[in-house]
């Protein structure tokens, strides 16, 4: 085996790593608007091409570094690499800034939801204010990076999956 052929971790580090600064500016703007507690529509499908754009680069420069051919394995754990190491980046930001930029960023996020259920829901403010309560029980930061890794690793595999199926291509085709 060549010793010279690309590794696919290489690859997802550096594009994971770039995910991952651009992820963190893209939340460090959300904050210097003050909608980094807000979440939307917007804010999702800005992620999800940020995500997928980075993921498809990574393979397709691993492809081109590796002579044109790919595989669906390797394109995959291009992707699912891409997806963890930007995890790992935003989650450590993300701990940053509510732990130390802006510490209230829980109470604005519960109020935020409260008042979201109360315009937009049939519940009790005793419902709503019981549902709060037991969100904020799951809002530790080791639960939320566990889960930001798990989610993190699933989505990008999602999203790894059509552009691995079309960018493939073996040695006998």
């Amino acid at each position: 085996m060549d010793n010279n052929q690309p590794t696919t971790g290489k690859f997802a580090l550096t594009f994971g790593l770039l995910l991952g600064i651009a992820s963190a500016a893209f939340a460090f703007i959300l904050y210097t608007m003050d909608l980094h507690y807000q979440g939307g529509t917007s804010v999702v499908v800005i992620s999800t091409l940020l995500t997928l754009a980075f993921i498809v680069i990574g393979m397709y420069q691993f492809k081109t570094a590796n002579s044109g051919i790919m595989s669906f394995g390797q394109a995959l754990k291009v992707g699912v690499g891409v997806g963890l190491i930007s995890a790992v980046i935003s989650i450590g930001f993300n701990l940053v800034l509510t732990n130390f930029i802006d510490p209230d960023t829980l109470a604005k996020s519960m109020e935020f939801q409260r008042q979201n259920l109360i315009e937009n829901s049939e519940l009790t403010l005793e419902q709503i204010d019981m549902q709060l309560e037991m969100a904020q029980k799951f809002s530790t930061p080791a639960f939320q990076a566990g889960l930001g890794l798990l989610a993190s690793a699933i989505f990008s595999f999602l999203l790894a999956l059509i552009p691995a199926a079309i960018l493939k291509k073996n040695e006998e085709e």
